[in-house]
This record gives C-alpha cells, structure tokens and sequence, in this order.
C-alpha cells in the first residue's frame, strides 16, 4: 500500500506533538509501524489519507460499538449542533442519560457524567476515600484505571506496551498509599486485606481486564473481591469504561451476576465522543458536592454533544438482539484466527469473551500480566503489519484488545481470517516459531 501521505503527516506531526501524536499506544512505535492518519470511516472500515481502506477492529478503542458514523449517532448529533454545543448549565438531555444509565446499569441509582476514564476513575477513588475516611487503595497488576497518579503503579495498556513499569512525575508520597496486587490472585488479595484491610478505602478493578489484552477473571474471583472488601469496610469498584455496555445491557457485573459500589463508565456512553462517568448507590454518590463535601467538577461535563450521541448508542443497544449478533460473530472470528494460528504452526493463546478479544502470542494460558508478559511481542509486530498491508487493522500493541461490532459482517470475518492465514505463516518464516 502507498502510504506516503501518512508518512508525510507523521513527519509534520512529530514536530509538533510528542511522538507525533496525542495518545502514546497510537505511534505504531511498539510494532514498528509508522501511524497511518484517517481521512474518514464509515461501519467497520476506516480510510487513510492516501485513500487505503482497512477493516477495523480498534474501533477507537472500544467506543463504536454500532460502527463509524452510525445513522442514529450522527441524527442525534445533528438534531443538538444548530442549539449550540455546551453551556455550563444544566440541560433536559444530561437528566435522560441518567436516567438511561441507571435503568440500564445494575449497581447505579445516581450518577455523574465526567469527560474521560481517567477522570471517572479518579473522581471515584476521591469518593471512596471521602466516604470510608480511609487512604489506601487496592488495585491489579496489569489494569488501567486512566493516568491518574495513584493509579498508574504497575498499570495496563500503554504502560505495558512500551514496558514502564511506573511514571516519572509521580511522587512516591502519593503511590504509597497504592497497592497493586497480581490480577486473579485472591488468596493475595486476602492476605492484604488482613493486614491492611482497615485503612483500605476501595478494591478497584478491572472485571474483565482489558489494558493487558484480555485477561478473564478466573471462577470466584470477582465474588472473593465482593466478599473481601464487604468484610473488611471497603467499598468495591469495578472499572467498566471497557467493558460498561459492551458486554451487554447490564456491563460486566450484569455478566457475572456481581454488584460493585461504584462503577466507572466511559467509551461506549459517549458514542464516540469524549465522555466519562461513575455512579453508585444514593447513599455514596450523595458525599458528592454539592450534596455533600466531596469535591469533583468539569466545565463540560455533561454537555449535549456527549450526551445525545450518548443516548441514541444506549437506546440502540436497548433494543434488539444486537448483543447475540456481536458475540456470535467474535466467537467466529476468534476460532478462524486460532485455526489459522494452528495451521501456520505459530503459537497463539486467544482470550475472548462476548464482543471483546486477544491473540497473544505465547502457547498460555493468559491469566495475569506475568503470563500475558510472555507473549512474543516481535511475533505480534510482524503479524500486525502483515495484516495492515492486507486491509486488517488490529491495535499496534500486543496488550491491547480488539473489538468486534454490530458492522461488522460475516463477510468481513471471512476476509480477516484469510488474511491471517497469509499473515501468521509470514509470521512463522520471519520469526522462526515453534509451535
């Protein structure tokens, strides 16, 4: 494919922006792929400025469920823009969405609408510890709960990506109050609890971890963490910015039947634009000011591009059977890629469940970050520019999920699959694997 309009860009972008883009796990650095730049997307194919089309499996990193420019997404948006963009005031549309949420969203009775994951996560940890009146914070290794400062110790994504293990400009004052623990390790997580249990304001995790790849938790833990932090005084966060909406009407806790104190949104709720959220029950959100002294606020929060394009992704999803399509064909896609694996003799361990996935390149089992970290991550850079060059485009990280969607047909699946044949065989005679 020519790409020399992207080159171009790139090299511009550079210039003026770190690494020459806004994101860290955009460069393409981790796969040794410079970015290509989109001109426009529609479904589930996107378009370079040099005119190339790729089917997309990154879907701005979760958002789209309903794929680009969705016909409903865009009407909401248009029907808001002629009234002006954000006031700073209260709008009739920021109360539906509420109420949209907590009808749609177990654990939620009250909610407050911020504008990223980090945000959300960062303004529920404050709660938490306004609420409890305790410091510490329990968290896993290999979940990313955004670049909040006591939340970026031993993190997911980007962190894993580039393998930093931490970030200067945070102070050790402030992360020592932080504890990270290994991810599906209950028996850690009860031990730390003993010890330290009473000055712990929140277990904050990921129910599905989706910043390491895709790493399920395993049978009972989400129930030991229930049971754990209920034992012990404090409050049980789960962080469903991924996995809110994605995995069904009612998230992850709907999923696995599991109720959490507060919960962070994010992606899905904003339809695809930037958005964030965490919400809980009346007698915890209600220690937020103004109700109470738990301070958070933001200029645009709430406001009504966000929050239409919000409603009408939720009000889509309400109805139908849009769910049993997605899974259906992520359960399609994930076993023509594990045959295709298989065939080609490269080792591949694909984690999946409903509309979320992870091919990691390592025999497995994927479990926590230790065995997610053992993934070949050469191997994962040859297959993704293989796959660029054949109009596949997965996330250029090995430790980042990809995402299947309601526009995305069998005939796309088909068109992937055959391109990974091609791609993991050049996989298996670049790399020299054995499988």
């Amino acid at each position: 494919m020519n790409r020399s309009i992207s080159k171009a860009l790139y090299e511009q972008a550079c210039k003026l922006m770190p690494g020459g883009v806004n994101s860290p796990v955009r460069s393409g650095a981790a796969v040794g792929f410079d970015p290509i730049f989109i001109k426009k997307a529609q479904g589930c194919r996107i378009t370079d400025e040099d005119g190339n089309v790729y089917i997309d499996y990154v879907g701005s990193w979760g958002p789209l469920i309903l794929g680009h420019s969705n016909p409903e997404v865009v009407e909401a948006l248009a029907r808001v823009l002629d009234r002006g963009t954000s006031y700073g005031i209260p709008t009739r549309v920021e109360i539906e969405m509420a109420a949209k949420v907590a009808e749609m969203m177990p654990s939620i009775e009250m909610v407050r609408m911020v504008n990223s994951g980090t945000e959300a996560a960062m303004s529920a940890i404050r709660l938490a510890r306004g609420f409890t009146g305790r410091k510490k914070i329990v968290k896993f290794n290999g979940c990313y709960h955004g670049h909040a400062d006591s939340l970026l110790v031993k993190s997911g994504s980007g962190l894993v990506t580039f393998g930093i293990p931490g970030t200067p400009g945070v102070p050790e004052e402030i992360v020592k109050h932080t504890l990270s623990l290994p991810y599906n390790d209950l028996e850690s997580v009860q031990k730390a609890m003993d010890e330290v249990g009473k000055d712990v304001a929140a277990i904050i995790v990921e129910p599905v971890a989706a910043n390491m790849g895709v790493v399920l938790p395993a049978p009972g833990f989400l129930d030991g963490l229930r049971r754990v932090s209920t034992e012990h005084g404090a409050l049980l966060i789960f962080d469903e910015v991924i996995t809110g909406f994605r995995m069904g009407p009612g998230g992850a806790q709907g999923y696995f039947g599991i109720t959490p104190d507060l919960t962070c949104l994010g992606k899905i709720i904003g339809g695809g634009l930037p958005v964030g959220a965490y919400g809980g029950k009346n007698d915890i959100m209600e220690h937020v000011a103004p109700c109470g002294n738990v301070y958070q606020a933001g200029t645009l929060s709430g406001n009504p591009l966000a929050m239409s394009a919000g409603l009408a992704m939720l009000n889509a999803l309400s109805r139908g059977r849009i769910y049993e399509k997605i899974e259906r064909n992520n359960d399609y896609l994930c076993s023509g890629l594990q045959e295709a694996a298989a065939a080609a003799g490269v080792p591949v361990t694909i984690n999946r469940i409903t509309s979320l996935g992870c091919g990691f390149f390592t025999p497995g089992p994927v479990t926590d970050l230790e065995s997610a970290s053992k993934s070949d991550t050469r191997a994962y850079a040859v297959f993704f520019r293989e796959m660029v060059d054949r109009g596949v485009y997965f996330a250029p990280s090995q430790f980042e999920a990809f995402f299947v969607g309601a526009a995305h047909e069998k005939e796309d699946l088909d068109i992937t699959i055959r391109a990974a044949h091609e791609a993991l065989k050049a996989v298996k005679q670049k790399c020299s694997l054995d499988s």
